[in-house]
């Protein structure tokens, strides 16, 4: 069924669509702390605790602004250590993580560059990945399939940085037409963790499941399950599950209720939880714009 959508898919979709760079963005938040944790042997400590507040900071245009310094930072300890697979997955959240605030010929570059440092990861750690996005999609199903839970670092890495690497991408069918394998990527995370990130490959595949509506190939009910699970599985504290799940689901069908009481939830909890409070900060800041859009949408 996915064949389906990508064949009846407009790329200006993905191009204006928020959904994608709010992904994007959860991705490499939630990415920070195991980032920090792998290579503070490294940074003696330095980046754990950056990377601790940055995910407890309320102060969102502060650390937009921050981002590029830390970029910088991991890329120059990968000059020194260019094969260690840690500093790649971090090189690549964080490339990925300053993407989301550039446009055009930016943001490409970016997405390239967090993409090609996640394949490397992934060959490093697992030569069966080493050739994964050249394979026709049968043996890339059947590599794919053959993965197991000691690589669920690197296919999430690598599913999220070709994400945004397709949306910046977008004006190209070519890039469109990778996404069936981003999907089968992240399938196969939820298969062996689906608890990782606190839920975070449940809400990729709910965003995939409504790109579209089902008259043209979407899956908008599997994507609501997808979305449930993940709030149930960060218990309800990672607030931007909500603000998608309203974003994408309930506006596809058309459903105001359902799309103002999750925002409403939003706006009315507590964003302050332990390394989720920046992108909670994020949720609230998109749930007051589209709870503004509400009544002229719907």
């Amino acid at each position: 069924m996915w064949l389906v959508i990508l064949s009846l898919l407009n790329s200006s979709l993905l191009k204006t669509s928020r959904i994608w760079k709010c992904l994007v963005l959860v991705a490499a938040l939630f990415g920070l702390q195991s980032c920090a944790s792998l290579i503070s042997n490294v940074t003696s400590g330095l980046a754990e605790d950056l990377s601790s507040t940055i995910q407890n900071s309320q102060d969102v245009q502060t650390v937009r602004e921050g981002i590029p310094a830390y970029l910088l930072m991991i890329d120059s300890f990968l000059r020194g250590s260019p094969d260690s697979p840690d500093l790649l997955l971090a090189a690549s959240r964080l490339n990925g993580a300053f993407s989301v605030f550039t446009e055009g010929e930016r943001s490409k570059l970016l997405t390239t560059k967090s993409l090609d440092y996640a394949f490397r990861a992934g060959c490093l750690t697992n030569t069966d990945l080493c050739r994964l996005r050249e394979l026709k999609y049968a043996e890339f199903q059947k590599t794919v399939n053959g993965l197991g839970e000691r690589d669920v670092d690197v296919v999430y890495a690598v599913a999220v940085g070709w994400t945004s690497w397709i949306q910046a991408h977008s004006d190209d069918w070519n890039a469109i037409a990778q996404l069936g394998k981003v999907k089968y990527l992240m399938a196969r995370v939820i298969e062996l963790n689906e608890s990782y990130d606190n839920g975070g490959p449940h809400l990729y595949m709910g965003g995939l499941e409504t790109v579209l509506p089902a008259s043209m190939g979407g899956n908008p009910e599997a994507g609501k399950i997808h979305f449930e699970r993940a709030i149930t599985l960060s218990e309800g504290k990672f607030l931007m599950t909500k603000v998608i799940y309203a974003q994408n689901y309930a506006r596809l069908i058309f459903d105001k209720e359902l799309h103002d009481r999750l925002l409403n939830e939003v706006l009315a909890a507590n964003p302050i939880a332990l390394d989720m409070t920046l992108t909670n900060m994020v949720a609230r800041e998109q749930a007051m714009l589209l709870l503004a859009e509400s009544d002229d949408y719907f």
